[in-house]
């Protein structure tokens, strides 16, 4: 009997539901298909009780087998997108925050754009 995954067995019931829903999803890509469950295995490279685990959505199955079974429908180019930069809200929303918190600063003088010459000059005039 497998080792149970800490991860799996603490996973918030959102990732769950969305698991879930990717198992039922690829079922149907294998049911429109025309695949028998022993086919549908073959081609992905598991045993019919993988297949079945992650039809169901179950969180233990690897996510590589989760993306050959992607490959093997077709849908592998949308799962690269799943993080891309530009759908990662979190991170825009906290970039926004920060941008808000941030004070603005006065322009920099002509004096000290150009460096100390003033106090320069100060100090080597003829005494």
């Amino acid at each position: 009997m497998p080792k149970k995954s800490v991860a799996a067995e603490s996973m918030p019931p959102q990732v769950l539901a969305q698991l879930r829903i990717l198992g039922e999803n690829l079922t149907l890509a294998r049911k429109r298909r025309r695949e028998t469950r022993k086919t549908w295995a073959l081609r992905i490279g598991v045993t019919e009780p993988t297949l079945v685990r992650m039809e169901a959505g179950d969180p233990s199955v690897s996510m590589g087998t989760y993306a050959t079974a992607l490959w093997v429908a077709g849908m592998v180019p949308g799962l690269g997108r799943l993080a891309a930069p530009e759908a990662d809200l979190g991170a825009l929303e906290a970039e926004v925050q920060v941008a808000k918190t941030r004070s603005v600063r006065k322009p920099m003088s002509l004096a000290r754009r150009m460096g100390s010459g003033v106090a320069d000059t100060r100090k080597m005039a003829p005494s």
